[in-house]
């Protein structure tokens, strides 16, 4: 091990473990490139230690009442409030992102958890009594057991959170396997949940790659998974683990457009997209990176675009004026960089050439880290692979559109159907578009419309497979399985054994 480089284990049973499996990752500061640790890569025998210590604690942990589980939710939620700065910092610290925008990833997981703590409403059952003569029917949600969650680099904090907190409210034991980019949080997170009061077990956080990954979708143990990544990887998560037999919500890519209408408010309209399309430095599923200008109105906004993308202030994460950090890793700076060629190879017009970034003014020490700038392409048309793909970057790309049927037409036409958006001041245009996109998310003036923790997030189309959303009332049936129970008692039973259907009598 190299002096000064932590090493990053696994968080097992209630106790953080370090032992190596020969196989290991580093982990590195995209502002500086510098190494800051190793994470340890689990092998099949730690992912099994981990379900096997939530394998056992699971029958005592279902059997606790509702209020109790949600008692010690609401002592994690005060931890988790007490310490979401250092969270955040720690996000910051490994993945790159401006500390600001930390702080409002780690407030997004916090509102799960609020919204787990109303756990006992939540689980409640229906009740009806006389369904029939002497007989009453009811309903009740029980947890599934052992689940596991698989989540990406770019919300270390708050994806998890979609996640765990409301697996655990509902009953069930969960194993996290996170982004070996970023695996820091999540271990805090594990000694902040203990510090609550959660039996050990309960929760459980192996560190990996692929092989973990494979081990929980084999395992048969693991009775549900739920993932958030790209849509190669969510059908691959999706499709085996329907084969192991395991329930499975696995959410994948996007390319999320907004539709900007010509009577649209230029200025907030402008502001609304510097902050969507270059915010965490584009590496978020709800990002806008597709903007398709209807009529003239690119005329207009063009220039005010093209000037506020070349002042963005790309910085170190932690300099309170940044407004976008560095870019997570060298490989993704290298994806990036190599769509942004394709995109002119293809024949689209760079107007901001984001690699042309002076690393230098990022900071202090900055100088070897993974740095882009804005990038904005205009005439960008459906056939070009910037236009296909999912960048997961600082590129934003223009498409133009003659009318907004067209502009419809074009969002719906394409593969994804995570996020959008449409800018306008017509209370019209606004209603048919919210009723006529076929994308699972949508905001009317509203630039990332991610839904709060009492709803659920999740796209259509090759942006989510498997039939439920994650978090909200959806996340709880998720994690659940509804029981229906018919009772009577002999007194009300009538002699003679009854050889047709029941019917009501």
């Amino acid at each position: 091990m190299t002096a000064n480089v932590a090493e990053i284990g696994h968080y097992i049973n209630g106790c953080t473990t370090s032992v190596s499996t020969g196989r290991a990752q580093a982990i590195t500061n995209p502002a500086t490139g510098l190494v800051t640790g190793l994470v340890t890569l689990a092998s099949a025998r730690e992912v099994d230690a981990a379900v096997q210590a939530a394998a056992a604690a699971f029958p005592g942990w279902s059997r606790t009442p509702p209020l109790r589980r949600a008692r010690v939710m609401f002592r994690f939620l005060e931890l988790l409030n007490r310490h979401r700065d250092e969270l955040a910092h720690l996000i910051t610290a490994e993945h790159g992102k401006v500390f600001s925008d930390a702080q409002g990833e780690v407030i997004r997981g916090i509102e799960v958890v609020e919204f787990a703590c109303g756990i006992p409403q939540l689980l409640k059952g229906d009740y009806t009594e006389q369904v029939s003569t002497g007989i009453d029917n009811w309903t009740m949600r029980q947890p599934l057991g052992v689940v596991a969650g698989v989540t990406p680099f770019n919300f270390p904090v708050m994806v998890p959170c979609w996640m765990f907190p409301i697996a655990i409210a509902c009953g069930n034991t969960f194993v996290l396997k996170p982004s070996p980019i970023d695996p820091s949080p999540s271990l805090r997170i594990a000694e902040l949940f203990k510090e609550a009061g959660l039996p050990d077990g309960v929760f459980n956080v192996v560190q990996g790659d692929k092989v973990a990954v494979d081990a929980l979708l084999e395992h048969p143990q693991v009775a549900a998974i739920s993932f958030v990544g790209s849509t190669p990887i969510a059908n691959y998560i999706y499709e085996t683990g329907a084969r192991y037999g395991k329930r499975v919500q696995a959410l994948g890519g996007a390319k999320n457009h907004m539709v900007v209408m010509p009577d649209a408010d230029l200025d907030r309209t402008v502001d609304a997209l510097i902050g969507a399309a270059y915010g965490s430095a584009g590496e978020r599923c709800m990002a806008i990176s597709v903007a398709v200008l209807v009529g003239d109105v690119a005329d207009r906004l063009l220039p005010r675009l093209v000037e506020r993308t070349g002042m963005l202030k790309v910085l170190d994460g932690e300099n309170p004026e940044a407004e976008m950090g560095p870019i997570v890793s060298r490989a993704a700076h290298d994806r990036i960089t190599g769509y942004i060629e394709q995109g002119i190879k293809d024949g689209a017009t760079l107007l901001v050439d984001g690699r042309g970034f002076d690393s230098a003014q990022a900071g202090t020490g900055c100088g070897g880290g993974f740095w882009l700038g804005g990038t904005l392409f205009d005439h960008v048309t459906p056939d070009m692979r910037i236009y296909q793909e999912e960048i997961f970057g600082p590129v934003l790309a223009i498409v133009r559109a003659k009318d907004f049927g067209e502009a419809v037409n074009i969002v719906n036409t394409h593969e994804f159907g995570n996020g959008t958006a449409c800018f306008t001041r017509d209370g019209h245009i606004a209603r048919e578009f919210a009723r006529l996109i076929q994308v699972g998310m949508v905001g009317i003036n509203v630039p990332i419309p991610v839904p709060m923790a009492w709803h659920a997030f999740g796209g259509w189309k090759r942006s989510l497979f498997g039939d439920t959303h994650v978090y909200g009332e959806e996340g709880v049936r998720f994690y659940t399985k509804q029981k229906s129970i018919m009772q009577r008692w002999p007194e009300s039973i009538s002699r003679g054994a009854e050889f047709a259907m029941p019917t009501s009598q």
